[in-house]
């Protein structure tokens, strides 16, 4: 999963238990949609990306750092402390929200396309009633 600042997903990805989330790091960047802001062009991707101690990988620094996305992901052997935390938490909040929904918090389905289709409703259920905070 990938958020903004406030903690809206702008994209998920479903994937197996027994793989590691630095994999899915690329796709959720380029799922990102356009997000329309000040004049111009909608951004199609983020200026930053913060991530915890687990996306900390030369290899997906350089692959951001390519697409002109800077990297601030917290470093391996380095105490707490760096600051990241107070910007990685909104992704945990998030989690939270999506646990709200009962149905997501175990999941029952066996087919992968079911699961997937409940948790595109809860993202737009959670995106809705961030949205209606604004209004």
């Amino acid at each position: 999963m990938i958020t903004d600042a406030s903690g809206i997903p702008l994209a998920v990805s479903l994937t197996g238990g027994n793989r590691n989330d630095v994999t899915q790091l690329i796709p959720l960047v380029e799922a990102i949609p356009a997000v329309a802001g000040r004049r111009g062009r909608p951004r199609q991707r983020p200026r930053v990306v913060y991530a915890d101690r687990a996306y900390d990988h030369d290899k997906y620094r350089r692959l951001l750092r390519a697409k002109g996305i800077s990297a601030r992901i917290a470093r391996r052997g380095v105490a707490h402390g760096s600051g990241l935390g107070a910007f990685r938490w909104v992704v945990e909040r998030t989690i939270a929200w999506y646990h709200g929904f009962r149905r997501l918090r175990t999941r029952w389905e066996r087919r992968d396309d079911i699961h997937e289709a409940f948790l595109g409703l809860a993202t737009c259920i959670i995106t809705y009633r961030r949205l209606t905070q604004f209004c």
